[in-house]
């Protein structure tokens, strides 16, 4: 079987494209975006993917600002960084990386922000409008999954999705997602976990395989079924190597197979910058 790559790449490439023009009519109108990243401590992937997120905006002509919460640092100290962007009107919206180190509550952080302000669509409120399929900003990871699908033609109507992992960020709001009354959704969702005995049982049943666990090599070839479309969602880095949760073997039985590098990650960040510029349109009004 020839499997065929879900890269995000050409998907990215496109959401920016359209971005850029948005930020052009915006700055010309007098209002110039801005995203702010927190980011908590030293992990040098988290402090990757900050600076990734800077350069993109530097590109597309919106403005970033950081703020660095050392590791050392408190709860009370972290909730301080996200009252600064609360009120900082150059900021239209602003994300807290995760994870944070140990010690610091990210959730409590979360609740903290101006859902106005919440980049990543992770506020309760906004969460809750997902939930009720009302405006406001999608958490981009999972977004990010369905435009993927979406661009290649993957059919999601009456399929059987299975979702591994059940974290906030992608599995629930993916899972929402998929199972919605709506164009490019309206599937069967079963979601599982770590914890769930002979989880392969249900794994190969999947017509479409996301797994958003943060495990190396948690998917293998026995879990899935032959012909299946599977994403890799979670991932983990060693040293300066990022390791998926779909082992690279799973390629051999598949039909379409999310790329080591260049898939979920690209339309994660493009969507971000989409939702800061939603943010940066209440301006208009």
């Amino acid at each position: 079987m020839e499997t065929q790559f879900l890269s995000g790449l050409p998907i990215a490439e496109k959401i920016l494209s359209e971005v850029k023009k948005e930020v052009a009519e915006l700055r010309s109108k007098g209002i110039y975006p801005g995203l702010g990243t927190i980011l908590v401590g030293e992990d040098s992937a988290s402090a990757g993917y900050i600076r990734k997120k800077h350069e993109t905006c530097k590109e597309l002509g919106i403005k970033s600002f950081n703020i660095s919460v050392p590791s050392t640092a408190t709860q009370a100290e972290l909730l301080s960084a996200v009252k600064e962007f609360n009120e900082n009107d150059e900021v239209d919206a602003y994300l807290i990386q995760n994870p944070v180190p140990k010690g610091f509550d990210f959730n409590k952080a979360v609740e903290a922000m101006s859902p106005d302000k919440d980049a990543d669509g992770l506020h309760p409120s906004n969460l809750g409008r997902l939930v009720l399929q009302q405006d406001g900003p999608v958490p981009c990871t999972p977004a990010g999954i369905i435009e993927i699908l979406k661009f290649y033609n993957i059919s999601i109507q009456g399929k059987h999705v299975v979702v591994v992992g059940r974290g906030p960020t992608l599995g629930r709001p993916l899972a929402l997602l998929l199972s919605m009354k709506r164009d490019y959704a309206n599937a069967a969702v079963t979601v599982v976990h770590t914890g769930v005995k002979n989880l392969a049982d249900y794994t190969r049943e999947a017509d479409i395989l996301v797994s958003a666990v943060g495990v190396p090599s948690f998917i293998m070839p026995d879990m899935v079924k032959p012909g299946a479309v599977v994403v890799s969602g979670g991932i983990q880095w060693e040293g300066r190597k990022l390791l998926p949760d779909v082992d690279v073997s799973v390629a051999s039985i598949t039909s379409w197979i999310t790329p080591r590098l260049g898939g979920v990650g690209p339309t994660t960040v493009a969507l971000l910058l989409r939702n800061t510029v939603q943010a940066a349109k209440r301006k208009l009004k």
